[in-house]
């Protein structure tokens, strides 16, 4: 009887594939995130299956080389895998699951972007064409995982490998995953977000002032006079973006920066509370353990289990 061959097999062992998954691995020997010589390259490693666990990635890039992940942002599912890479334009709060194990740990590739050299490059890039950029952003995209893309991986992993290489070569080597991410199926909405065009430029505006004003005192109507907005318009295009309310985003923003102070044992719940802009140690626990769905302390322990000393 003739059996078919498996068209995913044959990918899963071409040997380009194999390269990055034996180099991902080799950079990555400790559980959770492995630092590498670039800053903003990590390599994640797990063996573990998670379901429903909080996230706020920053702007970057998801290579998954091996393994399965899958974000749920206001009821859409974003998989990045094998065959897919996720995009993350503006930092966005969603759900995450996984799927790995110890015969097949998962390993990936987290690359956060340099945003003056994306926005250099973004310029050069919507410069050079005539087609318009568009308008709308969205906080995650996934996009299939071109061949230019996994060559450009490769390269990178190979680099960081050899020193001499990654100071000869490393630099140019970012530049180009940045460019092939930013003309790839999502290069439009991610250059908007960028270059801060339009209606949603002005929201990408608004989450960049948060970032830097979030432990202050945060209202609604001061973000949208900020943005040019009514409240009612500013909250349905802040929700269009990032699947939140502005205040959900807030909230979000702060736990997230707790739970890598905690994980650090950097100082008390209550110190940490006050330094993200809760009032009330109290009502910090009560909003911690309903976004994580663990106490301060039982996170501490699953963020060092799980994702290492880098998380």
């Amino acid at each position: 009887m003739n059996v078919l061959p498996n068209p995913m097999k044959a990918d899963d062992e071409r040997p380009e594939r194999c390269e990055l998954v034996d180099l991902a691995g080799f950079l990555a020997p400790c559980h959770g995130y492995n630092p590498t010589a670039l800053d903003r390259v990590r390599i994640l490693r797990t063996e573990a299956v998670l379901h429903d666990i909080p996230v706020l990635y920053k702007p970057g890039a998801v290579f998954v080389l091996q393994g399965r992940k899958q974000g749920l942002l206001d009821g859409e599912v974003y998989l990045y895998d094998e065959e897919h890479y996720l995009a993350v334009p503006v930092p966005v709060p969603f759900r995450m699951e996984s799927v790995a194990s110890p015969a097949r740990p998962l390993l990936a590739v987290y690359v956060e972007f340099d945003m003056r050299l994306a926005a250099e490059i973004a310029s050069q890039v919507s410069t050079g064409r005539s087609e318009p950029v568009a308008d709308r952003v969205r906080g995650l995209v996934s996009s299939r995982m071109e061949r230019s893309i996994e060559d450009v991986v490769l390269r990178l992993l190979r680099a960081l490998r050899d020193p001499v290489e990654l100071a000869v070569l490393g630099g140019s080597i970012l530049r180009e995953l940045h460019y092939r991410v930013l003309i790839g199926p999502q290069g439009g909405a991610m250059i908007s977000a960028l270059q801060q065009r339009g209606t949603s430029g002005r929201i990408v505006q608004s989450l960049t002032r948060l970032r830097e004003t979030y432990t202050s005192q945060v209202t609604v109507a001061a973000l949208a006079s900020e943005a040019g907005m009514s409240v009612p318009s500013y909250h349905v295009h802040f929700k269009t973006l990032t699947g939140s309310s502005p205040m959900q985003y807030v909230k979000a923003m702060r736990l997230h920066e707790a739970r890598l102070m905690i994980a650090r044992h950097d100082r008390t719940v209550a110190e940490i509370a006050a330094s993200v802009g809760y009032a009330s140690p109290a009502q910090f626990s009560r909003d911690f353990k309903r976004h994580f769905r663990r106490t301060a302390s039982e996170e501490a322990k699953w963020v060092r289990r799980h994702l290492g000393e880098l998380a």
